[in-house]
């Protein structure tokens, strides 16, 4: 076995230059988005008003198992790509485990997270297009921080509709967005007919991921040359994410290393679904078994864990598509504690077709005890992590101990989604000792 060294980067030469698409090896697809109108399958025409066209063309192709990487941005791609593979050396010796553990750290951009690999590609593909403007939804406001970015870099407005939650917990998140150009409000606002109609409702609600959809998307339908852009759950996002799982991929084949475990904080699914896809190709294709493949998501937004699996509309002012995903429920408002991003009602139709299939398992935890890992990563790896990415440390740190505990040397592989730097009001609640945990009832589940 060659030397594994603490931090690995991918040589340029086998950086990727497609991304791979995970529908093409599962042997049952997930379900199609529906028309809530005609109660069909959507048609492309049915997403144009919404989408830019090659992304339509991305979302609904569940046969092509690659698709070629631009070169524009492939040279974005080059700025901050490859990103580290690390053997966590430290925590490995602080839990006196027999584990190799690895993570995949997605921060090293100004996003401070792996959003910015799913912006440039659709803010790339709506410039292509001609268009003059996008609108989306954000909630700890990586992915709106990304988009606005690559609005920058490629010359297209920006509308962002924040979660007010976070707006409110995060304010420097928005002065970012700003400072690349992007128009930032509060979701649920004033500004769309949706907002209106919610805050009539409840004026003082913190707001949640689909509420904001709700506001971009009217948005976009009402703006000429505008569109819509989503930062996780639609299968295009998973698409571009895989560049995540190819560079892992490659870089732990260097090492004759291949995982047992592959672990992700859960919201939408976006991280998680790029960082597995290699890995569940070969499950899949039975060219591997036995490796787990664990989704983590906040006990205060528990949709794999608590949710049902069924139609749902993708945002709360219900005008979307409806996927069948697994889900709170589209008038989930979740409790706005420290989760960040992992607030949305529902999961990834691909996440959610693999775990209801049996191919994948889930687990929430408190966010008391996500910020106690989170913490002990820190000291250990010098990295202060996101929230969500927390997540993922807390079930590794885990499945770690198991692995001291039984003995067995396994090999674990998690995703290090993005940096915490714009979280510290949370880590001061958790320093401060004033952190609570919140866990919705079932009756706050099921009333809809």
């Amino acid at each position: 076995m060659k030397h594994i060294p603490y931090r690995y980067y991918l040589p340029e030469e086998k950086m990727p230059k497609t991304w791979y698409n995970l529908r093409a090896a599962m042997p049952e697809k997930p379900d199609p988005l529906i028309n809530p109108g005609t109660g069909k399958p959507v048609t492309p025409d049915d997403l144009r008003p919404v989408f830019c066209d090659k992304l339509i063309a991305q979302e609904l192709d569940n046969d092509t198992p690659e698709f070629d990487i631009p070169q524009p941005i492939l040279d974005m791609y080059r700025i901050y790509r490859p990103s580290p593979l690390v053997r966590a050396y430290r925590m490995e010796a602080a839990l006196k485990t027999p584990a190799h553990i690895y993570y995949k750290f997605e921060g090293n951009n100004t996003s401070g997270s792996h959003k910015l690999n799913s912006a440039l590609a659709q803010v790339f593909y709506a410039k292509d297009q001609g268009l003059k403007s996008l609108t989306t939804e954000t909630g700890a406001g990586q992915w709106g921080t990304a988009v606005a970015e690559a609005c920058a870099a490629f010359g297209l407005d920006l509308t962002v509709y924040m979660v007010r939650g976070s707006y409110d917990q995060k304010p420097y998140r928005k002065d970012v967005m700003r400072t690349f150009g992007a128009t930032v409000y509060p979701s649920p606002s004033d500004t769309t007919q949706a907002g209106r109609a919610i805050l009539a409702r409840d004026p003082h609600t913190t707001g949640s991921l689909g509420c904001a959809i709700s506001e971009a998307v009217e948005k976009a339908v009402t703006t000429p040359d505008c569109r819509y852009v989503l930062g996780s759950v639609l299968n295009q996002v998973l698409l571009h994410q895989s560049i995540i799982g190819l560079e892992s991929y490659e870089a732990l084949l260097e090492f004759n290393e291949y995982p047992d475990i592959v672990i992700g904080c859960a919201g939408g699914g976006s991280n998680l679904g790029g960082l597995m896809a290699p890995f569940m190709r070969d499950t899949l294709e039975g060219k591997r078994k036995g490796t787990r493949y664990i989704a983590v998501e906040p006990a205060s937004c528990p949709s794999l864990t608590r949710g049902r699996y069924e139609y749902d509309f993708c945002d709360t002012g219900k005008i979307t598509p409806m996927a069948k995903m697994y889900t709170l429920g589209a008038e989930f408002i979740p409790s706005p504690n420290h989760a960040g991003g992992l607030r949305y009602h529902g999961m990834s139709p691909i996440i959610s077709k693999l775990y209801h299939d049996g191919y994948m398992e889930a687990v929430s935890y408190e966010q008391t005890n996500v910020f106690d890992a989170a913490v002990q990563f820190a000291r250990l790896e010098t990295i202060l992590p996101a929230p969500e990415s927390a997540h993922a440390i807390r079930c590794a740190m885990d499945e770690a101990i198991r692995c001291r505990e039984t003995g067995e040397e396994k090999i674990i592989l998690f995703g290090l989604t993005g940096t915490g730097y714009f979280d510290m009001s949370a880590y001061a609640s958790y320093c401060d000792g004033t952190m609570t945990d919140y866990v919705p009832k079932d009756s706050e589940i099921l009333a809809r």
